[in-house]
């Protein structure tokens, strides 16, 4: 969340998992949430999405950062992408960044993405601008 506004307080959380679920009635697709199989302990989200006015259709991740370099972003990433294509029938996939997130530029690029054009963020996040990193279903399936 360091690029996204930073670390939320426990009642904006709350409304951010609430959008989460709305957004499964509202669309047909969300975030999922990304639980450790051994511990039990949710650890991030991850997963398609394109809310009202998001400039993309993305999948994104966020996973606590005590549970970094465990490839299950790369993982969960992979199975949503997969989804995208497959389920959603989405043409491209993207994953929208901040120049000085180094973290996610590496995965998306482990992904198979590969950087383009900047766009801004809607609502409250108008100011947000992130670089947007692209793949084609093509480019994915090969």
């Amino acid at each position: 969340m360091a690029h996204l506004g930073g670390h939320q307080q426990e009642s904006d959380a709350w409304r951010t998992l609430a959008q989460w679920i709305g957004l499964w009635s509202l669309t047909d697709a969300a975030m999922f949430g990304v639980v450790n199989k051994s511990s039990g302990e949710w650890i991030g989200r991850i997963g398609p999405w394109h809310p009202l006015h998001w400039p993309t259709q993305e999948v994104g991740w966020g996973l606590r950062k005590a549970h970094w370099g465990y490839g299950y972003a790369f993982e969960a990433a992979s199975a949503c992408i997969d989804y995208a294509f497959e389920t959603l029938g989405w043409d491209a996939v993207t994953h929208l960044i901040a120049d000085e997130n180094i973290a996610s530029q590496r995965l998306a690029k482990r992904l198979g993405s590969t950087p383009s054009e900047y766009v801004k963020l809607p609502g409250s996040l108008s100011g947000v601008e992130l670089q947007v990193w692209r793949q084609r279903k093509r480019e994915w399936q090969s």
